[in-house]
């Protein structure tokens, strides 16, 4: 079974950076997974921010973070990370990376089986 689990969240400042990691720890070979990266702002639906297909070049950005994060993975470590850079108050949500073994994911939570817990990332202005 599928077990992910994500860390790196914390308290940080407007333009601060941080990295987020996520563990692919275990259930199907994790080179076989597209990845993702939502967030969840407090009261609000869950948000796509990247993702990353299991050949490791197809990528994708939410417009709102294009340019400030970064998506990338590293097979032999079964680990997924969500660099942010120029953090914004904006920003502050619930971290959760997503995992699917489909032909094809997109943008929606909907197109990912598999979930971890979260992390909380909190930006203050």
């Amino acid at each position: 079974q599928v077990q992910l689990v994500e860390s790196g969240g914390g308290l940080v400042q407007a333009g601060d950076s941080l990295r987020l990691s996520c563990v692919f720890s275990a259930g199907p070979t994790f080179s076989s997974a597209h990845m993702a990266w939502f967030r969840q702002p407090a009261g609000k639906e869950r948000e796509f921010v990247a993702n990353i297909w299991r050949d490791g070049k197809t990528i994708n950005y939410a417009e709102s973070v294009k340019g400030r994060f970064t998506i990338s993975r590293d097979n032999a470590k079964n680990t997924v990370w969500l660099q942010m850079n120029n953090a914004k108050s904006e920003d502050t949500a619930v971290y959760h990376c997503a995992a699917d073994f489909r032909s094809w994911v997109g943008y929606r939570p909907s197109d990912y089986a598999y979930w971890g817990q979260g992390t909380q990332v909190t930006v203050s202005s």
